[in-house]
């Protein structure tokens, strides 16, 4: 399939740590020309699916909330867009609102007011930072933006749209469930968590339970399985030593630069090496 982009409107709708926007070009470098289903087990906020925006798709995330906005912006984006417009960019409402999942009341909620609950939160917290404490709370605090933009009806509807005229299926499960009934006509796209290259530098919980350690080990035994059935993958991470470790005697290892301008501390914002793995 051709993985020409389409419309410059399909867009990511949140702003995502790890976001990558901005590499664009180094990940197209190694898409393949042709392939029928492309998988993303790790979809986060979208910016590769879609830049690619191929016709057919599993895209995946074990973030519930995340799944949830994708799934009411497919399935109900006008009632989304119009429950948006009733939140403020003001202190006392933004707590009022991050607060709700610590409510007995936040199961009551319609998955569309859920949506727009993280929506309004991911666009006025500080420094667009999605994480969640021990508990699977909501704990960033708010951003005092003068104008953030909170309801984007231009993207919401493209997204949308793009969604329902193609293949696109959308779950929420472990990354290794994700990629059930692959062939090697597929491809797979990797953005898993990045493992931190200091103790201090991580982004690891965007989940409640976070990824591990463990989980990129049992991510690489997935690339080895995938590379094992002839299934072409790519996969981004950190330039860690421990990601180098365990790639860079098997596959392909692209070292490339990107500016990372999200992150909780300061100073493990800008220039950092990242890798781009692949089978191919």
């Amino acid at each position: 399939m051709s993985t020409k982009k389409q419309n410059k409107l399909v867009q990511p709708f949140v702003k995502w740590a790890g976001g990558k926007r901005q590499i664009l070009d180094e990940i197209n470098k190694f898409v393949p020309a042709n392939f029928d289903t492309y998988y993303e087990p790790f979809v986060g906020g979208g910016a590769v699916l879609f830049d690619l925006q191929p016709s057919k798709s599993v895209i995946n995330d074990v973030n519930h909330h995340l799944i949830n906005v994708f799934r009411v912006i497919k399935n109900d984006v006008d009632s989304l867009i119009e429950d948006l417009k009733k939140h403020k960019n003001e202190e006392e409402y933004y707590y009022k609102i991050r607060a709700l999942d610590r409510s007995d009341g936040f199961d009551e909620m319609t998955n569309i007011e859920k949506a727009s609950r993280i929506l309004y939160l991911n666009k006025t917290c500080y420094n667009g930072l999605f994480r969640v404490n021990s508990n699977g709370e909501f704990n960033v605090p708010f951003g005092r933006y003068k104008n953030p933009e909170i309801v984007n009806k231009t993207v919401l509807k493209a997204v949308s749209y793009y969604l329902n005229e193609n293949d696109i299926k959308i779950s929420n499960t472990d990354f290794e469930d994700a990629l059930e009934g692959i062939t090697p006509d597929d491809f797979v796209y990797f953005d898993p968590p990045y493992h931190p290259i200091s103790g201090s530098s991580s982004f690891t919980s965007y989940t409640l339970d976070g990824f591990t350690e463990k989980d990129q080990y049992r991510l690489k035994k997935l690339c080895d399985w995938l590379d094992y059935k002839n299934c072409r993958f790519l996969l981004s991470n950190s330039g860690a030593d421990l990601i180098f470790e365990l790639y860079d005697n098997e596959y392909e290892v692209e070292v490339i630069k990107a500016n990372r301008c999200i992150n909780s501390d300061a100073a493990n914002r800008g220039e950092i090496e990242e890798v781009l793995i692949r089978n191919y």
